[in-house]
């Protein structure tokens, strides 16, 4: 597996320099400057204030030393009481300032984390793990806050480094040049840890994202794993990726343990080095007792921000790696490219493919040189095998993914030349999968127009059947549908979300029609929705039910992305072809005489 494991990035992955970052991350700040300005500024009283306390320390050593001014003395001891009160109260604001200020940047890199995970396309997320961008957008949102912090401490740390060096440097520049002389070796040392630590983070944060694409994959299919009884297979998974994780975390943190040991030995080292340049200074009467106590008190202050920057380096990078896969989802492109961003306007609804090129993955075509016109207000019923191509026809017209080669019109205009939000307004889709949001029955077909009055809802609701599905409903509109539409049937979310687009009033209507068995009932309801919707719309019907398939104006028959045959039902029929087959097949057993037909053979069999 590696030192660090053998994660994969993901595709879009990108890497970003440390400097790139800082703009990046100063885009955020922009809107803060006057309260980190503030900031700044307790900043800077910390920082004065943390080197003053050492020289007020010495200055009494030296008064001491000399006549011992009791009066002095009083007023050093009340300087160090005044600068440790100060030193809290700009601590505290300074504190709840940059709280706030990164509360706020991280509230914004989430919106726009989430933003680009919206409108992302579906070809994103066809090789895109939905968990791991769950983990982007909240756990590497969260990690980014880091960044603020840590480089508070470490502007601190070096401002007071700055004051004690004038200081120092006037107290005797022999003694600060022993100090001086580790500070490279510190340096090389905090700089090795540097790219070895970038590495383990990002390492650490695609191992989190592991374990949290596990856990939301798991969540949303328990019901299956109860079906088939493989809950423990499914902890066994978890579990596996979890010590994948916890064995790469603990390799990051062996790295990380590493660097406070090696930079204090060196600290050690050179403290031992002050330490007896001062004592023999001092001996030969070079410098006073207070200015070595004052060297050996600022050994810790002078090196702590380098060896802070090395310890704190963990965070830091922890924080740029986070950053990083932060702004890579914000930067990922679509492939999904419009050429224009013309307003759809009122569409009459006809659809032409021209010589159209398509395929998921190269090498692999779906459809070559397609073509094909649907007039408007045409019903148009697509059938065939898995992977004819049915589904991918409804999927380019909507802009889901983007073909390669050739032009698709609608009313003669490129649907390429549109803006995107305003074409798909003129859209109704109902996936073969019908989703619906946790809420009640009217939030959902609210969700197709979100302006819509109650009435409006009631009216079309009540359109359906005069409402009878809504009588089996324990509130009617308002009964709360569950997670993901859990509380109703797959035939009652397929009519809400029918409903949902019959609000809408699309001119072009796109049904992936779901296979599950749908009662009697049910179907009737569905499909007194579905007459609704073809009457006012051009239709693409990608049917697996005779109802639909008979109610279409006209049937194509497809066939590994070519059209094979077209025509009405009966039409079909009388040719015995590819249809006549698929009809035998799959449609057949649904049919109203085939149903009779079993009964009487059944009553046959029984009596005898």
């Amino acid at each position: 597996m590696g030192l660090f494991g053998n994660l994969n990035e993901e595709k879009y992955d990108r890497q970003y320099d440390d400097r790139y970052l800082l703009r990046r991350i100063g885009q955020y700040a922009r809107p803060y400057k006057r309260q980190l300005l503030t900031v700044m500024g307790t900043l800077l009283g910390l920082s004065i204030i943390g080197s003053l306390t050492p020289i007020f320390v010495s200055s009494t050593v030296d008064v001491l030393q000399t006549n011992g001014d009791q009066n002095l003395i009083a007023l050093l001891i009340s300087a160090l009481f005044v600068s440790a009160i100060l030193e809290y109260l700009m601590g505290w604001l300074r504190r709840r300032l940059t709280s706030r200020v990164v509360a706020s940047m991280t509230n914004q890199m989430r919106k726009d984390a989430f933003a680009a995970s919206v409108y992302r396309d579906l070809a994103f997320y066809d090789e895109t793990k939905s968990g791991k961008v769950i983990s982007r957008i909240t756990s590497d949102t969260q990690e980014f806050g880091q960044v603020i912090v840590v480089s508070g401490d470490i502007i601190t740390q070096f401002i007071e480094l700055i004051v004690l060096f004038v200081v120092l440097f006037n107290r005797d520049w022999r003694l600060l040049m022993v100090l001086l002389a580790w500070c490279p070796v510190i340096v090389a040392v905090a700089l090795t840890f540097r790219s070895l630590a970038r590495k383990v983070t990002r390492q650490g944060s695609r191992a989190m994202a592991a374990v949290n694409d596990q856990i939301q994959e798991s969540v949303a299919g328990i019901s299956v794993a109860k079906n088939f009884r493989q809950e423990a297979m499914m902890y066994d998974e978890f579990s596996k990726i979890n010590v994948q994780s916890y064995k790469i975390n603990l390799r990051r943190g062996f790295v990380m343990a590493l660097i406070f040991p090696t930079l204090n030995l060196l600290a050690g080292g050179g403290i031992g080095s002050v330490v007896y340049a001062g004592a023999v200074a001092v001996v030969q009467g070079a410098i006073n007792v207070g200015s070595w106590y004052l060297f050996i008190q600022s050994v810790d202050r002078f090196w702590f921000p380098f060896i802070n920057l090395a310890a704190f380096w963990s965070q830091l990078q922890q924080g740029f790696s986070s950053a990083e896969r932060v702004f890579a989802l914000i930067d990922a492109e679509n492939t999904v490219q419009q050429t224009g961003s013309d307003p759809a306007g009122k569409l009459r609804g006809k659809i032409e493919f021209q010589n159209v090129h398509f395929a998921y993955k190269d090498h692999l075509p779906v459809l070559k040189r397609f073509n094909l016109t649907i007039q408007p207000g045409e019903s148009v019923a697509f059938v065939g095998h898995t992977g004819a191509g049915k589904s991918t026809l409804a999927k380019l017209i909507t802009r889901f993914y983007e073909f390669q080669d050739g032009n698709i019109l609608i009313d003669g205009r490129d649907i390429r030349s549109f803006n995107l939000q305003s074409y798909r307004s003129s859209l109704g889709i109902v996936p073969q999968q019908p989703f619906l949001f946790s809420g009640t029955i009217a939030d959902n077909i609210r969700y197709g127009k979100p302006d819509a009055t109650d009435e409006e809802i009631r009216e079309i609701a009540y359109s359906i059947g005069s409402g009878e599905w809504l009588d089996t409903m324990p509130n009617g509109l308002q009964t709360y549908v569950g997670e993901r539409g859990a509380h109703l049937s797959m035939g009652q979310r397929q009519l809400v979300s029918l409903l949902r687009v019959l609000l809408q009033k699309p001119a072009v209507f796109i049904l992936d029609e779901a296979t599950a068995s749908i009662d009697p009932f049910t179907e009737t309801q569905i499909q007194d929705a579905l007459d609704l919707i073809l009457s006012q719309s051009t239709s693409i019907l990608i049917a697996h039910r005779l109802s639909t398939v008979r109610s279409a104006d006209r049937i194509i028959v497809l066939k590994e992305g070519e059209i094979i045959e077209e025509g009405s039902h009966e039409q079909l029929m009388q040719s015995g072809g590819h249809y006549a087959e698929l009809y035998n097949t799959y449609f057949r057993h649904q049919s109203l005489s085939y149903i009779e037909h079993s009964k009487e053979m059944f009553s046959a069999k029984a009596g005898d």
